[in-house]
């Protein structure tokens, strides 16, 4: 067949976009829930070059490809979607929440932009009710060590999925990781306004910009650029990928 034959069918640009050899793995990514941002380099400069086409190209699977105000790509799924999906839980998004406060911190400068997830847990701890937080992990509201102990494998198991999400960066073999602006995911309504940190703190202690859904402690995020349902299917992910989550719990 004719370059001309397939290109009755098929636009010029978006064959060239899905014969390069990054995009099987950028495609499974993006389906799987993977958020794009710049610090991945070669995905989001293919994006970029090839949005227009593969926007056109996710339509036919009734899935926007979007590209928010601070530059990350993700797909953002309509109710018709063709693509598996699945919710956050509650936690997942609290946890989401504190990192896109941390992103917005002058913390992040003083650390070279690197945090470790017992920082991150004790700024959830800071930052929330503890009471309400042991509820999501023990249904009760004092907990013992144990039950602390339990919370605090919770978040870590929380940052492995928004890791897996493109939300934070590891550093190496540690407990260390970078944020990525993809957290902005969280943080849509703090966009606009004189402080944006502190409208992100509202967001975390008064739980807005959360809805309910049928599922119990699983939440989405509401309207434009922030998480309405993220595109994670737990049995899409790589054996890689579940293998690294296996080298995780050894973390302090």
């Amino acid at each position: 067949m004719s370059s001309t034959d397939i290109n009755e069918y098929m636009p010029e640009n978006l064959a060239k976009a899905i014969s390069n050899p990054l995009f099987p793995a950028l495609d499974s990514a993006l389906r799987a829930g993977r958020h794009v941002s710049s610090d991945d380099l070669d995905n989001h400069a293919f994006l970029s070059d090839f949005e227009t086409e593969l926007a056109q190209f996710y339509q036919r699977y009734n899935t926007e490809l979007v590209r928010a105000p601070e530059g990350f790509f993700y797909l953002r799924p309509r109710s018709t979607t063709l693509i598996s999906r699945s919710i956050l839980s509650e936690l997942d998004m609290l946890v989401g929440k504190v990192l896109c406060f941390l992103y917005l911190s002058p913390e992040r400068l003083a650390h070279e932009g690197i945090f470790t997830n017992q920082e991150l847990y004790e700024e959830l701890l800071a930052l929330t009710d503890e009471k309400k937080l042991m509820k999501l992990v023990t249904n009760r509201a004092n907990g013992s060590d144990l039950d602390k102990e339990k919370l605090f494998e919770k978040v870590r198991a929380s940052l492995r999925r928004l890791r897996r999400l493109g939300m934070i960066i590891n550093i190496g073999e540690t407990s260390k990781f970078s944020i990525s602006e993809a957290v902005f995911r969280f943080g849509a309504d703090v966009r606009v306004g004189d402080d944006m940190r502190e409208a992100q703190l509202r967001l975390i202690r008064d739980g807005e910009a959360v809805v309910h859904t049928q599922e119990p402690n699983q939440h989405s995020l509401l309207d434009e650029g922030s998480l309405e349902e993220d595109l994670l299917d737990e049995d899409s992910l790589t054996d890689q990928e579940q293998v690294d989550d296996t080298e995780l719990e050894g973390e302090a």
